[in-house]
């Protein structure tokens, strides 16, 4: 995957701002979808989505009009001159998808946990020449993720790229999905030329984050944005509370701004050169001062091992938690940052005095 038809087309694009999908995350009504579509046509936007088979949490809720809707996407090309896309969740869809020319095949976070599922997609795709988009699965699994991408791949399909959508998390946090860019950020690591598009109504769960978030993407050069959007968003059949209005996305994707890929100007180069070479110090010094506390928690579990003492000691762990919470945010650091650190702290020092107790 070193390189995908897709991330050419992205460049014969030459868009102003990166792609922009958007579209209702139903598709309600013919006059719904045609109303938006057209509105959207004075945007920034380029693709048309709508959701026409919704994979709901819960039985009774909508969960799309189904292929009776693929006309009303077909006529948004054929009046707006917009590409379409739809999420397909199974071979049936994908085939369905096909008949009717839809230009973009989108993976869902639901699907793409399902190996099975996934592979017969790809069976159904295989041969085409359609871009193929996977969102990353439910639960923060890299190699999850990577193992649709590469599903589609082994079926011939070179027009792939990603859609990061955040992911779930037991914790109550102001994200419906919790972005954890570290885990896009390494997909693209690993591959380097496989477009990514953010998802940021799916993420935010809610309209007012939505800017916050894509100038996040783009400053992470993400290559496009997936929102939302309906005409009417507080009516909408589904995810009311995270679409936002056509008028609204034109103002979000003119205030975006695409940030250059490098610093050419020669006082910028020196300062961040300068800045750099702090940081690559101020890293070393992180490193040797864990080095040094976990030697610390060694000679600890040798004492635990002498009092035959249980390594776990909770209500010590939530104590020294609760304490540098407190501490980060009186430095402005989130307690969601802090949790990550020491939590990973806690764990490899757990790891090292289990040697130790065991040995």
């Amino acid at each position: 995957m070193e390189s995908t038809n897709f991330s050419a087309w992205l460049e014969k694009m030459e868009l102003a701002h990166p792609l922009v999908i958007a579209g209702p995350c139903s598709a309600e009504t013919e006059e719904q979808v045609l109303e938006i579509a057209h509105e959207l046509k004075k945007t920034d936007a380029t693709v048309y989505r709508a959701g026409i088979w919704k994979p709901r949490t819960r039985p009774g809720n909508f969960e799309g009009n189904g292929a009776k809707a693929l006309p009303w996407i077909a006529k948004v090309k054929e009046e707006t001159g917009m590409l379409t896309t739809v999420e397909v969740a199974n071979a049936q869809h994908a085939k369905l998808a096909l008949e009717f020319d839809i230009d973009i095949i989108w993976i869902g976070a639901r699907t793409t946990v399902n190996p099975f599922a996934v592979q017969e997609i790809a069976d159904a795709l295989k041969g085409t020449d359609k871009i193929v988009l996977v969102k990353n699965p439910i639960n923060p699994d890299l190699e999850l993720w990577i193992g649709a991408i590469e599903r589609f791949h082994s079926a011939g399909i070179k027009n792939l790229g990603a859609i990061h959508r955040g992911f779930s998390s037991y914790k109550k946090t102001k994200y419906r999905n919790n972005p954890q860019w570290q885990i896009p950020i390494e997909l693209k690591n690993r591959y380097p030329k496989l477009p990514i598009i953010c998802d940021p109504s799916h993420i935010c769960g809610r309209r007012d984050t939505i800017f916050d978030v894509s100038q996040t993407a783009l400053d992470l050069k993400f290559e496009g944005l997936m929102i939302e959007s309906h005409c009417d968003p507080d009516k909408a059949w589904s995810d009311a509370k995270q679409q936002i209005t056509p008028t609204r996305l034109k103002e979000i994707t003119e205030d975006l701004r695409v940030r250059k890929d490098r610093v050419e100007e020669k006082d910028s180069v020196k300062k961040l050169t300068d800045l750099r070479s702090e940081i690559n110090l101020l890293d070393k010094q992180l490193i040797e001062l864990l080095a040094e506390r976990m030697n610390v928690a060694e000679n600890i579990g040798v004492v635990k091992k002498e009092a035959n003492v249980a390594i776990l000691q909770r209500s010590r762990w939530q104590e020294v938690i609760q304490k540098m919470v407190n501490e980060g945010g009186q430095n402005g650091l989130s307690s969601e940052f802090i949790e990550r650190v020491f939590k990973a702290i806690h764990q490899e020092s757990i790891q090292h005095q289990e040697k130790i107790v065991n040995s």
